[in-house]
């Protein structure tokens, strides 16, 4: 999900219950994330950079130390870290962080397994959803429930709407409950395919005849009113691989994809109303912070983790036919097709950034983030200092009064790399302790102060003050040598410590076809 895709970030679809969040507390216009879902993760349930937890690349496992594809043991997660405090603690959603799980192997999934770590498994003590990425919303593959895979057996299931309703009989049952409870919602929408129910699609149909150019330059100029981006930043000019809207033969098309993807963000931000609303009825919402965020950029893929399709299953489970692939005389949105919404679609949710998911320029690691609950200022107060999902677990342990160990269970563990948001939820100074880095597949950046660093892959190195030009259109590296220097050797450092191979090495010893996985 893009930057802009949600309305308190500027977007036309609807998004009432988490506009309602962010009006009820704060919003980050500088929230960062790990340009891909499962390094985000890895990063947002450990406090450390994806490399220390084991998962620098995807999921599959590459053979070196930070490349297993699964949270290895020097990493505590969120809800491990959060029992040392007497939590409760519960994952609805998607996992994603503990091994491969292709529908092609299904025969051979190792669920909890060496290697195959489950929520079960890493502190949760219960789970209902998916292990692996992406899959059908109306026939996921790998839906388990406490490890145990399940067997869908209602006609009118949905995926979106049954992590809602897990995510209910959890507050319900631990409303009644003496301790303290941690629940993670992860929803899949809107990730690829373009899966949707009618009456949500129905919305939006028409809605995006106007094109990605008008929503693009639209978003922006309401991002610009609600004063999360500076008017001094021009907006990005429309990707290299788009084509202005007039050249667009299949409008209607177009225009259908765009509107099932706004549905999928439209069920979300409804299941995120039924879960508010079941804090309200069991009179625990005003002792519970609520946080809301996305895991990367708007993804440009072509609905495909780089060239495999192994998240699509061949047939629907009432036996038809599953069209995998982009076809403009299919529509979009049934459970017999498989699609994306594509680059240009994409470049308009990361508005007015530029870049997409995997890259580590803003459109790629850009997250809306918004909190809301007891020491929280309210009002939609916006916090303009850089945050990254690194923090998301100290800041919680920190609310939570946990302290975080030096070592678990008899092993050692990895200091955290995250500082607590604490200060700045509750309206105080704050700033960061140290330079954010990132790598994702040979993409490089160091943000520092107002500088950023950047590098695009197999590109050079790129220079940019964020206070004057966040879109990142301006590059001042050669003007700038020795603050160019004196980043890449910050980037060196972190690399070097945080066990970063060189992607030029991985892809010699791996093989592409292999890291697509």
């Amino acid at each position: 999900m893009g930057f802009s895709d949600v309305g308190c970030f500027g977007s036309e679809i609807r998004t009432s219950n988490i506009d309602l969040i962010a009006k009820g507390g704060v919003v980050f216009s500088q929230m960062y994330n790990c340009a891909r879902c499962c390094p985000s993760r890895a990063s947002l349930l450990t406090g450390l950079y994806p490399h220390q937890a084991g998962v620098g690349h995807m999921v599959s496992n590459i053979g070196l130390p930070g490349y297993e594809g699964y949270l290895n043991d020097k990493c505590l997660t969120i809800a491990e870290a959060l029992k040392l405090g007497g939590y409760r603690t519960h994952l609805a959603g998607k996992w994603h962080v503990g091994g491969y799980y292709p529908i092609s192997e299904r025969g051979r999934w190792r669920i909890g397994a060496a290697g195959h770590p489950t929520p079960i498994g890493r502190g949760f003590d219960s789970h209902f959803g998916t292990l692996g990425g992406a899959g059908s919303f109306f026939n996921p593959h790998g839906l388990v429930r406490n490890d145990k895979l399940v067997k869908i057996e209602q006609d009118d299931f949905y995926y979106t709407d049954e992590i809602a309703a897990y995510a209910e009989t959890v507050i319900d049952e631990e409303a009644r409950a003496e301790n303290p409870f941690f629940l993670y919602v992860a929803y899949t929408a809107p990730h690829w395919p373009l899966h949707a129910l009618p009456e949500d699609i129905e919305r939006y149909r028409g809605r995006y005849l106007k094109g990605w150019d008008y929503v693009r330059t639209s978003r922006h100029e309401t991002l610009k009113g609600l004063d999360i981006v500076d008017s001094k930043w021009e907006i990005s000019p429309r990707d290299a691989q788009s084509v202005p809207w007039e050249e667009i033969s299949n409008k209607e098309w177009e225009d259908a994809r765009m509107a099932v993807y706004a549905a999928q963000i439209d069920r979300m931000d409804q299941g995120i109303g039924r879960i508010l609303r079941r804090l309200q009825m069991n009179n625990i919402e005003e002792d519970t912070i609520v946080m809301f965020l996305s895991d990367n950029g708007g993804c440009a893929e072509f609905l495909r983790e780089d060239g495999h399709f192994e998240y699509i299953d061949s047939l629907t489970r009432d036996g038809r036919r599953v069209h995998g692939g982009n076809h403009s005389n299919l529509t979009p949105g049934t459970a017999d097709t498989f699609m994306s919404y594509g680059l240009p679609w994409a470049n308009a949710s990361n508005a007015p950034f530029r870049l997409f998911k995997h890259w580590v320029h803003e459109g790629g690691i850009s997250t809306p983030f918004i909190v809301r609950g007891p020491g929280v200022q309210s009002g939609g107060v916006i916090v303009r200092e850089p945050a990254h999902v690194v923090d998301i677990l100290a800041t919680c342990i920190d609310l939570a009064g946990v302290s975080y160990p030096t070592e678990y269970e008899g092993r050692s563990l990895t200091p955290l790399e995250g500082d607590s948001l604490r200060p700045a939820l509750a309206g105080r100074g704050w700033s960061r302790s140290a330079p954010l880095c990132w790598e994702h597949e040979g993409n490089r950046a160091v943000r520092f102060e107002n500088w950023k660093l950047v590098s695009q892959y197999p590109g050079r190195w790129e220079l940019y003050d964020m206070n004057s030009d966040r879109t990142e259109l301006h590059d001042l590296s050669e003007k700038n040598g020795n603050l160019v220097e004196k980043l890449k050797d910050v980037y060196e450092d972190w690399a070097e410590r945080c066990g970063v191979i060189p992607w030029d090495d991985i892809r010699k010893m791996k093989g592409d076809e292999f890291l697509g996985r």
